[in-house]
Order: structure tokens, then C-alpha cells, then sequence
């Protein structure tokens, strides 16, 4: 079998589905902060209070349609918490905050400004 290289340009290409996406930096936090089990909306505000309410509600439907959060309402209480493939991302979440941690001072570092 012939295996050729993915096409970044095709929709379909398997970069496309990487679960956390580089483009949106609340997906993982909303994902971590939903690890202790489900909250509403306006919880979700007061622990992620640097996002705007249209950057949470984008990365809530991101997360929803890649089937990672699952959005339950009861009248008018809206709640959202981790499916399985949501919880199971968790782990591989952790190690990358370690690794970043653990590096921490090199990243920062590799930031500067070069000097010319």
C-alpha cells in the first residue's frame, strides 16, 4: 500500500480534526475546568473571567461538535460536562501543562527578542 503525504489544504486532512485546536485557546481550559463534573454557563464565566462570553460560547460549540463537552438544558438552566472522548483527552492535557511547566524558562527565553 501506497502512502502518500497529507494535504494541509484538503478538508479532510488528518491536521483538520487535531482535538485541540491551535487556533482557540480556550478549548483545553474549558476542558480542565469541566473535569470536576458540569457547569452552567454563567459558572464557566466566573472561573474562565478573562474570556468574553462570544470566545466561551465559540469554544463550547467547537468542544460540543467535536463531541468532547455534551450541552444539557432543563428549562432554562443550561449545563455543560465532559463525554467520555472529552475526559479521556484529560490525561494528554495534563502531561502537555507539565511538559510546558517543566520548560517553562526555556520558552520564554526562545521568546526574547533576538538582538541583531
Amino acid at each position: 500500500m501506497i502512502h502518500s503525504k497529507p494535504d494541509l489544504f484538503d478538508e479532510l486532512c488528518p491536521s483538520a480534526f487535531l482535538p485541540v485546536r491551535m487556533d482557540h485557546k480556550w478549548g483545553p481550559l474549558v476542558l480542565g475546568t469541566l473535569e470536576a463534573g458540569p457547569l452552567r454557563f454563567s459558572e464557566l464565566r466566573t472561573v474562565l473571567h478573562r474570556t468574553s462570553p462570544k470566545e466561551l460560547t465559540r469554544a463550547l460549540r467547537t468542544l460540543e461538535r467535536d463531541g468532547f463537552v455534551v450541552r444539557s438544558a432543563a428549562g432554562r438552566a443550561v449545563s455543560y460536562e465532559l463525554t467520555p472522548l472529552g475526559r479521556s483527552l484529560l490525561g494528554p492535557l495534563k502531561a502537555l501543562y507539565a511538559w510546558t511547566a517543566e520548560h517553562w524558562d526555556e520558552i520564554l527565553d526562545a521568546r526574547d527578542p533576538v538582538e541583531v
